[in-house]
Parts: structure tokens; C-alpha cells; sequence
């Protein structure tokens, strides 16, 4: 019977709580990984996910802030319009705080909050709290019963509290493949 120890990856990388998303995004995408810990001062406090991160994006509205003093301030009140007749343009301006400025200007300036989310908020803030750990000497398969049970794609591998490595279904399926469980 494998271990864990057998096929867990012992090459992991973590995030801090305080990376952005925008950030743990990139590192996963540069990396090819779909998760990785969440350490804080040599301990593990969480996990974070492609998942966490999709579900925070999804959950989260995106407000714009309002912008510098001045900004718009010289927009004319919206126009009053009675249900039925087509609404003035004035009517759209009122979903935003800050708004007066050019449309066509706002399109193009992609690089405020309400254009990328990720990069206002943290790991900290998306990342799952609970930690799924198992022992290096647990048996593979019961780790795998474990990850199906809990419906989750990777289990960190925690000798006490040091971390020595992360199993992942990649890792399982990898080991199917070749045969070796």
C-alpha cells in the first residue's frame, strides 16, 4: 500500500495573507497550480483556490470609488422622466457614485477597482480558513477517500506543523496512470 509521502509533490508554493488575488492569480497561472497554502510566520493558516478566488470575484460587487474632489462636478442634474418615454442618459449616471465624467473616458481607463477586483482585495479575505492536512504516512488511498469525501482537489501533507508537501488529484490520477496504485 503507497503512502502519501510516496506521492505527494514536496515542491510547494505558498501565498501570504496579504498577496493580492491579482497576484496569487498570476503565480498560479505562472506555475500551473490550482491552489497553494496560505502561510503566515512559518504556519499554515488556510488555502486558497481557483475556486476561492471565483467565488470571492462573484460575490464581491464592484463599486467604484468615488473619485477626486472636482471629478464631474460640473454634470448637470439628471433629467426628470415619466415611466414610458424613453429615459435621459442623465438616468444611467445615477448607478454610480462618481459620476459625471465622460463615458468614452471611463471605458477606456481599465485600471481602476472597478475594472480589476483582484487586485484591491487579499488571500487573506478569499482564502478557505479550514486546513485539510494529512500525516506522510497515510495510507494514499485513504487520503483519496478523504479528498472525495470532502470534495476538495488537494490535501496539504503536515508533519506536525511543519508543511513537507501538498497531494493533489493530479497527483493521484499521475500515479493511477503509471500504475503505481
Amino acid at each position: 500500500m503507497r503512502s502519501v509521502r510516496e506521492l505527494m509533490s514536496t515542491e510547494v508554493w505558498s501565498v501570504t495573507p496579504s498577496l493580492s488575488l491579482r497576484d496569487a492569480l498570476e503565480l498560479f497561472a505562472a506555475r500551473h497550480v490550482g491552489g497553494a497554502p496560505v502561510v503566515e510566520l512559518a504556519r499554515v493558516i488556510g488555502v486558497l483556490s481557483m475556486s476561492d478566488i471565483l467565488s470571492f470575484q462573484a460575490s464581491t460587487p464592484v463599486v467604484p470609488r468615488p473619485e477626486p474632489d472636482g471629478w464631474g462636478s460640473e454634470a448637470e442634474p439628471p433629467a426628470a422622466w415619466e415611466e414610458g418615454e424613453e429615459p435621459p442618459a442623465g438616468y444611467f449616471a445615477d448607478f454610480w457614485t462618481d459620476a459625471g465624467g465622460d463615458v468614452l473616458e471611463r471605458m477606456e481607463q481599465t485600471g481602476g477597482p472597478e475594472w480589476d477586483l483582484l487586485a484591491e482585495h487579499t488571500v487573506g479575505e478569499a482564502m478557505t480558513r479550514t486546513v485539510v492536512a494529512v500525516r506522510p504516512d497515510t495510507p494514499a488511498r485513504a487520503a483519496a477517500r478523504l479528498m472525495t469525501q470532502l470534495a476538495i482537489h488537494r490535501v496539504l501533507v503536515l508533519d506536525g506543523d511543519r508543511l513537507c508537501g501538498i497531494l493533489t488529484s493530479m497527483d493521484l490520477v499521475r500515479a493511477a496512470g503509471a500504475g503505481r496504485i
